[in-house]
């Protein structure tokens, strides 16, 4: 399959970065391309490959990928304050993309968790008239509902565990062995049940480690709570501005569980929802076939 991997300026508030990229396909006229937008924040691209074997299919797809600003192989910027953090940085960087490619005019978007949080509110905020099919995965519609899931998520967890979290984060302890084996406790449960980790999600999380100003800027410093720019963050009241058709993914062991995904299914106009009965927070990884099949389907349908 063809790939093209490379650098895009990109000016933002009269600096410019560089926005890195990946194109698995070719880019045609007649079929739009599929714009991936990976997690976190700040979680790079790798952990989304499974998405590039769309562009196996005989619709022949072109799948494009980037690193957000600030994570992976694009510009990192440490020493940015907490206010340079926000939504819009990345919805013009995604502006940018757009327009780098030509496709202004006919594309689909996916996004997983975060990069659900931003497809979703450049859907709305936006109004792309080339915006043809929308894929939200695994994406909460406000952090207030998603911080409610957490705590019941926690409240389930063994005694034990559920007392090391509640420790760890209290005393602001989160680099303790206790802390860190629950943290993956937790994570095992409701991020990936697949174990040991899939490479490509393991090579992700490690770029996240090495420089986690992305994130901890925008979610903070804890593994399971947001304290950080999103922790207000919320669309519920803005769906019905979504007019383009909506397919919305979660999983049944999902830290996005239903209560979280519950208000696109509500008040976006054309929504689709689909559950992975055996999946946490990574369809893509936990139920691969059956998760691009279902997604391949919803972008061809008429």
């Amino acid at each position: 399959m063809l790939e093209k991997s490379g650098t895009i300026p990109f000016t933002y508030h009269d600096e410019t970065f560089s926005t890195w990229y990946k194109i698995v396909g070719k880019l045609t006229l007649n079929v739009p391309p599929l714009i991936v937008l990976h997690g976190g924040p700040g979680i790079p691209h790798q952990y989304m490959l499974p998405h590039a074997e769309l562009a196996d299919f005989p619709t022949g797809r072109a799948v494009i990928f980037y690193d957000q600003i600030g994570i992976g192989a694009s510009t990192h910027l440490p020493d940015k304050p907490t206010e340079f953090w926000m939504p819009e940085l990345f919805m013009v960087e995604l502006d940018n993309v757009i327009a780098y490619f030509d496709i202004t005019g006919n594309f689909d978007l996916v996004g997983h968790s975060w990069g659900g949080m931003l497809a979703t509110q450049y859907a709305i905020d936006r109004h792309p008239i080339g915006l043809r099919h929308l894929i939200l995965t695994s994406t909460p519609a406000s952090i207030a509902l998603w911080s409610q899931v957490t705590e019941t998520l926690l409240s389930k967890l063994p005694d034990d565990v559920r007392e090391a979290i509640e420790r760890g984060e209290r005393e602001g302890k989160r680099d303790t062995p206790e802390y860190s084996q629950a943290v993956l406790f937790y994570s095992n449960k409701h991020v990936c049940t697949i174990s040991p980790w899939p490479e490509q999600m393991q090579s992700a999380f490690e770029e996240m480690q090495k420089d986690p100003t992305v994130h901890g800027h925008m979610v903070g410093p804890s593994e399971v709570y947001v304290e950080g720019t999103l922790k207000d963050w919320s669309v519920v009241d803005n769906l019905p501005h979504i007019s383009c058709p909506t397919l919305l993914i979660n999983g049944y062991f999902d830290e996005a569980q239903d209560s979280v995904v519950l208000p696109f299914f509500l008040h976006t106009p054309k929504v689709r929802w689909v559950q992975f009965g055996q999946s946490a927070h990574m369809a893509f990884h936990e139920e691969k076939e059956k998760y691009l099949d279902i997604v391949e389907k919803f972008l061809t349908a008429l």
